[in-house]
Order: C-alpha cells, then sequence, then structure tokens
C-alpha cells in the first residue's frame, strides 16, 4: 500500500503515528553548513511552528 504526503501536518508524532511519507534532511543540513556559502536562502512553509 502506498503511503500518504502529509501535507499541512507539522507534529512529528502524527507524522510516524500515521505512517505519513517522510524524508529526513539532517545530512543536507550537515551538507549545507559544512559548504560554508556567504549567502543562502533557506525558507519554512507559511505558518509552521506558529501556534
Amino acid at each position: 500500500m502506498a503511503r500518504n504526503v502529509a501535507i499541512g501536518v507539522q507534529d512529528f508524532e502524527t507524522l510516524i503515528t500515521n505512517d505519513y511519507f517522510y524524508i529526513d534532511k539532517t545530512n543536507f543540513i550537515k551538507e549545507w553548513w559544512e559548504a560554508g556559502d556567504a549567502v543562502t536562502l533557506i525558507t519554512r512553509p507559511r505558518r509552521f511552528e506558529k501556534p
């Protein structure tokens, strides 16, 4: 059975409990940090982590 993409879900526990598709970007962040670029733009999803 195919996994669903959790659009709008901002809670890790909900992602795991409902077996939603999740991509861990930890290594990407490490590589980006070590690249040492002068300027980097990182955007966040709208209303992400806001009460």
